[in-house]
C-alpha cells in the first residue's frame, strides 16, 4: 500500500510519530510536503470542499481515497493493517490508549515554549514560559514518565514492550518522547533518566531495530529544532 503522509516540511512535531510507525512498517510512503510543489498540495487538499470527512489539520494520511486525521487515529490505522498491535480488541484499545496519553503530554510538552498559546512568539511570553516549564519539570515529567515506566514493570509479558511481548507503534512514541525530552531538556533528563531505566531500556531498544535505526541516520530524520514540539531553550532549564 502506498501511503501518502502530510505534515509540515521542517520540523518533527506530531508527524514524527506517524513517520516511526510508518518507517518500521517498512511499507512506502511518500512525505508529501518535503516534495516539490508538496505544500500547496497539502494546503490544496486541506481546503477541499468536496472531502466527506476532511481532515482539521496536519498530519493526516492519503491512503487511496480514504484520508485520516489526527495522529492517535493514524496510528490506530496503521498498527492494525502493520502488526504494529494487537490482534484482539482490548489490546488494540490499551495500546491506543496509550498513544492518547502520549498526545496528552505532548500538549503540554509544547505548552512549556507557548503558555499563552501559539499566537504569540516564544519571545513574546519568556516569562510565563519559565513559570509553566519550572512546573512542568517538576511535577509533569515525573507524572507521565513514571506511569509509562509502571506500565513496563507491570506488563506480564517478557520483552520490555508496554503493551503484551511484541513491539507496538506505543513503543515507537515513547521512543520519541524521550528522545525529545533529552533535546529540549538535557539536564533534567541526564538528573532523573535514572528512575525510569524500563523505559529508558525501551528507548534504546526501538533505536536500535533495523528500520529504525536506518531512519534515524537517513536525511528522512528531521533534526530537533526550535520549531517543533520539543524545543532547547536554555533559559527554561535549571
Amino acid at each position: 500500500m502506498k501511503y501518502e503522509l502530510y505534515y509540515w516540511p521542517s520540523i518533527q512535531g506530531r508527524g514524527e510519530f506517524v513517520r516511526l510507525a510508518l518507517e518500521q512498517a517498512g511499507g512506502g510512503y511518500v512525505d508529501v510536503a518535503r516534495k516539490p510543489r508538496g505544500m500547496p498540495a497539502m494546503l490544496e487538499l486541506l481546503d477541499n470542499t468536496k472531502i466527506a470527512c476532511p481532515p482539521f489539520a496536519p498530519p493526516f494520511l492519503k491512503v487511496g481515497k480514504l484520508v485520516i486525521g489526527q495522529t492517535a487515529n493514524i496510528l490506530l490505522y496503521l498498527g492494525t493493517h502493520h502488526g504494529l498491535a494487537p490482534r484482539d480488541e482490548a489490546g488494540r484499545l490499551w495500546v491506543h490508549q496509550l498513544q492518547l496519553t502520549v498526545a496528552d503530554f505532548v500538549v503540554e510538552v509544547h505548552d512549556t515554549h507557548h503558555p499563552l498559546g501559539p499566537g504569540k512568539y516564544y519571545e513574546e511570553q519568556k516569562a510565563a514560559a519559565k513559570r509553566r516549564t519550572a512546573d512542568f519539570l517538576r511535577n509533569r515529567v515525573p507524572k507521565f514518565l513514571g506511569y509509562f515506566e509502571r506500565v513496563l514493570s507491570q506488563n506480564p509479558k517478557r520483552g520490555g514492550y508496554l503493551c503484551g511481548g511484541k513491539l507496538s507503534y506505543a513503543d515507537l512514541s515513547a521512543f520519541q518522547l524521550v528522545a525529545g525530552l533529552r533535546y529540549a531538556f538535557p539536564k533534567t533528563m541526564q538528573r532523573t533518566g535514572g528512575k525510569y531505566p524500563k523505559l529508558i531500556a525501551l528507548h534504546d531498544r526501538v533505536a536500535a531495530l533495523p528500520r529504525i535505526a536506518s531512519y534515524l541516520t537517513s536525511d528522512r530524520r528531521i533534526p530537533f529544532n526550535t520549531d517543533g514540539i520539543f524545543r532547547y531553550y536554555p533559559e527554561l532549564e535549571r
